[in-house]
This record gives structure tokens, C-alpha cells and sequence, in this order.
């Protein structure tokens, strides 16, 4: 299956990105490979992730407080947030 970023969830995983590489050498490189390890689980069996909102599924990222909240069409899974789990919950709803 095709992952395809929703533009702000896009946005969002490069700036916790960032923030990680300006805290501590070698961070950011572990949250992006976190992150990567959580995709490659979702394009392998996404059904295996619960349901979180209706249609929206959420995956755990390893280690940093982060879910992929995601939805799933035909050939194609579509990722709306990239969200830091102790902050604003709901914002991304408005992506849908």
C-alpha cells in the first residue's frame, strides 16, 4: 500500500523532527528511524491497529510520546497526524 501525508501531519512530523535534532545529537535520527518502523507496520497490516475516531486508526511511534493517526482506502493510507499524544487532543479533526 501507498502512504500518502496529509500537508500539516507532513509538517507537523518535520517539526518534531527538528525539535529532536536541536536537543541532542543522534535524537531526531532515532525519532525519524521510530517513526519510519511505525510506517513500515502500518503498510504491512494497518487493520491491526486499532480504531481511535470513527474510520481513524492510531499507531504508537516507539519510545517518543507520538501516534500516526491514519485511514485507510482502497490501495492508499492516508495519514493525518504525526501527533505529540500530551497535546491539544482533537485538533487534527478538522482533516478529515
Amino acid at each position: 500500500m501507498k502512504l500518502e501525508f496529509h500537508p500539516e501531519a507532513l509538517a507537523e512530523f518535520e517539526s518534531a523532527a527538528d525539535f529532536y535534532h536541536s536537543r541532542q545529537l543522534g535524537l531526531g535520527s532515532r525519532f525519524l528511524d521510530s517513526v519510519d518502523r511505525c510506517t513500515s507496520k502500518i503498510k504491512a497490516d494497518p487493520q491491526r491497529f486499532r480504531k481511535f475516531d470513527k474510520e481513524i486508526r492510531r499507531a504508537l511511534v516507539a519510545v517518543f510520546p507520538y501516534a500516526i493517526l491514519f485511514f485507510v482506502r482502497s490501495d492508499r493510507i492516508f495519514i493525518l497526524a504525526v501527533m505529540h499524544c500530551s497535546r491539544e487532543p482533537g485538533y487534527w479533526k478538522d482533516r478529515t
